[in-house]
């Protein structure tokens, strides 16, 4: 009987059923993604300048409002550049879905056959995370943090925020909670890695509380409200993923 013989770069996988793939192979899948990735974030971008409007005058000014805060525009045609920013943002986060299946479908080869079906479940999941940590932001974090804005300094002094260091503010706290809200997708893939045990993040959980702590102290303002609110979804983060460490491990 014929047997193929195989070259030196070639392995054969039981659980994947195919030739792995070579270093340039890896490179142009990679090349790839990054276009799939990027055209995704162009038509994103599209679709929030055509609702650019509604974007900065009713989302992303309304913090502002509700505190009374006045804002203003201190550059030539700043206003123009802070719309193109925007909408570029908005085109990163509505295209997020399309992001994680990019990425998921590059490092789907690392995965094994029976792991791949749950790509897609993965895809929603993280969006899901990833959107929720920006709602949480809007609705339960921005409005502390921007009234205490308004309301700290003397009568001498008055609060007239510029437009783009306002908005900067805004988005990067509503990306930085989005990103910190993928915590339970980070300790899945870890753990399926073999680089994270949830014995080891119970063995560490007094300090990572310490620690969500102490980060919401440098995210909030100087009040224990604030710190509380943004702390408190957080150690319930940890926790979540602890459990989903234990489920992921048990697979493994």
């Amino acid at each position: 009987m014929a047997t193929k013989e195989l070259n030196s770069t070639d392995t054969i996988d039981d659980d994947f059923g195919e030739v792995e793939m070579t270093f340039l192979d890896h490179l142009e899948e990679l090349r790839w993604r990054i276009i799939y990735a990027l055209i995704g974030v162009v038509i994103g971008t599209i679709v929030c300048w055509i609702f650019i409007d509604f974007l900065i005058n009713i989302i992303l000014l309304k913090p502002a409002i509700d505190a009374g805060i006045t804002l203003q525009n201190l550059k030539p045609f700043g206003q123009i550049f802070l719309y193109f920013e925007v909408a570029m943002i908005g085109g990163v986060v509505v295209s997020i879905p399309n992001i994680f299946f990019q990425f998921w479908k590059f490092i789907s080869p690392a995965l094994r056959k029976k792991e791949r079906k749950y790509i897609l479940a993965i895809v929603f999941f993280s969006t899901f995370c990833f959107l929720v940590g920006i709602v949480f932001a809007y609705f339960s974090l921005l409005p502390y943090t921007m009234k205490f804005a308004a309301q700290f300094g003397t009568d001498k002094i008055k609060n007239v925020f510029a437009i783009d260091e306002y908005l900067s503010i805004i988005i990067s706290v509503m990306l930085g909670a989005g990103i910190i809200f993928e915590l339970p997708m980070v300790s899945y893939f870890l753990t399926r890695l073999g680089i994270l045990t949830p014995a080891f993040m119970k063995k560490y959980r007094k300090y990572s509380i310490v620690a969500i702590f102490i980060i919401a102290a440098f995210l909030t303002p100087p009040d224990p409200v604030s710190q509380v609110v943004l702390a408190i979804p957080l150690v319930l983060l940890y926790e979540l993923s602890i459990f989903i460490s234990k489920l992921a491990y048990k697979k493994r």
